[in-house]
């Protein structure tokens, strides 16, 4: 991206001016860095019942475009309550002005949708204050069936969303997951991410991690 580009080159030119003031430094005069900020993506992910259920990092957490998400981990089971889920981009520059990103939450065919909680397509929130698109409520169990979760954008420039999703048990309770971390799959103008989520008695839960691509 064009304007992504450019902040990093004023970004290493004023790290490059910083590191020639440390060298000769002016008399009366400190040499400072602009304060440049690129965007980040953010999950908030707690839980409403048993901790147990919703591991890894939980609460909220934001990183740079380029860098992972810390872990999230689902698992779900006849155990009470269940995980919420929300995302959002945090983008105070405008430099995504015009990108749109959502996930669509449903359950899958057959299933008993009461295991996915405020089902829809969410749109996840570009905007200059760290903010949260709607929550969505995982509680797959023993009952039939188990959730989708789509990622999708649309963006006049290149960008993309790296979607990380695996197995560390049964991994039946983990649809589209590879059995080990690693292995992305991009979300872009051509391509939406769907994973599966049907955690429950079985051993092990899913872990994801996304990270946002500004190319």
């Amino acid at each position: 991206m064009k304007r992504i580009a450019q902040k990093v080159m004023t970004l290493s030119a004023a790290v490059a001016i910083a590191a020639t003031a440390v060298i000769f430094p002016a008399p009366h005069a400190q040499a400072h860095a602009p304060l440049i900020a690129f965007p980040e993506i953010g999950i908030q992910f707690n839980a409403d019942g048993n901790a147990g259920q919703c591991g890894g990092r939980t609460g909220e957490q934001w990183h740079l475009d380029e860098n992972w998400t810390e872990a999230i981990r689902f698992d779900t089971d006849s155990r009470p309550g269940g995980c919420r889920l929300a995302f959002g981009i945090y983008d105070p520059e405008d430099d995504l002005a015009g990108a749109s990103v959502t996930y669509t939450f449903q359950s899958s065919p057959g299933g008993n949708p009461a295991q996915c909680g405020n089902q829809g397509t969410h749109q996840m929130p570009i905007q200059r204050t760290r903010t949260f698109g709607p929550s969505i409520r995982i509680d797959t169990d023993n009952r039939p069936g188990g959730c989708k979760l789509t990622f999708a954008l649309s963006s006049p420039f290149r960008m993309g969303i790296s979607v990380d999703y695996s197995s560390d048990g049964n991994r039946g309770q983990c649809g589209n997951a590879l059995p080990s971390p690693g292995f992305p799959s991009p979300v872009d103008n051509s391509r939406a991410v769907t994973i599966d989520i049907d955690t429950d008695d079985r051993f092990g839960g899913c872990q994801l991690q996304l990270r946002l691509d500004l190319l």
